[in-house]
């Protein structure tokens, strides 16, 4: 029965995403919560909140560390335990956010030092979000406790300082993550996935959002290297390419 579950959610998947391929990626058994791709690497945390590294096929088991979030990219693999939140998607740099929302950013110098458990030296982003991603190029995107979403045109890698936040106008966001190559995709409020449109050196919030059709709602979502990965609000993970 299971299986026929599967087979039967991806028959509509396939049917519904006008233009891109879904298939199941990778299993695992104990659900995928939440993910992040970058520079060719994958990680998972599950419903149990242990996180997964993705070899081949299989996923790997990253320690015993409880976490609530993972996260890959040129500054490693970085995970929390408590309910913030960070990402390493930047050219070296990491960035954060604590409970109360306040986002931070960590310098590369100090994020390639850095490895195990342990109190770093942050700097303040100036900006209240509830999440945050960041590509290789510099640029972040965010979006805040309203469910706004702001871009960042640039943030230093060495020194953590930032240019101004530009507010994106439209669709009440979750979430909102940029790939490696500067991709953006937004999972809004309801559950549906987007794709940002129209973002140039000039105009880093790009133009519009470009529906991407699913027929199960989204938990969570990733996109590198041509592959949007997604997590469906029952564990289940798939791989969609246009």
């Amino acid at each position: 029965m299971k299986a026929m579950k599967t087979f039967l959610l991806m028959l509509c998947c396939l049917a519904a995403s006008h233009g891109w391929t879904c298939t199941e990626g990778p299993r695992l058994y104990s659900n995928v919560a939440q993910i992040d791709a970058g520079q060719g690497m994958v990680v998972v945390r599950d419903r149990y909140y242990y996180a997964y590294f993705l070899s081949g096929s299989y996923w790997s088991r990253l320690g015993t560390v409880r976490l609530n979030h993972v996260t890959v990219g040129a500054a490693g693999i970085w995970g929390t335990d408590t309910s913030n939140k960070v990402d390493a998607g930047g050219d070296g740099q990491v960035v954060g956010i604590t409970p109360s929302n306040v986002t931070y950013c960590l310098r590369s110098s100090y994020a390639s030092a850095y490895k195990g458990t342990g109190s770093v030296s942050w700097s303040s982003l100036s900006r209240k979000m509830k999440y945050v991603s960041c590509s290789p190029s510099n640029v972040c995107w965010g979006v805040d406790t309203s469910s706004q979403v702001y871009v960042i045109q640039r943030v230093i890698p060495t020194t953590c300082g930032t240019s101004s936040w530009i507010r994106v106008s439209g669709i009440s966001m979750k979430m909102v993550e940029i790939s490696t190559d500067g991709t953006v995709f937004g999972l809004a409020t309801n559950g549906r996935v987007y794709q940002r449109r129209g973002i140039y050196s000039s105009r880093p919030q790009g133009t519009s959002w470009l529906s991407v059709p699913m027929c199960m709602p989204i938990n969570h979502l990733s996109y590198d290297l041509g592959r949007l990965w997604v997590a469906t609000t029952s564990g289940l993970l798939m791989v969609c390419t246009h």
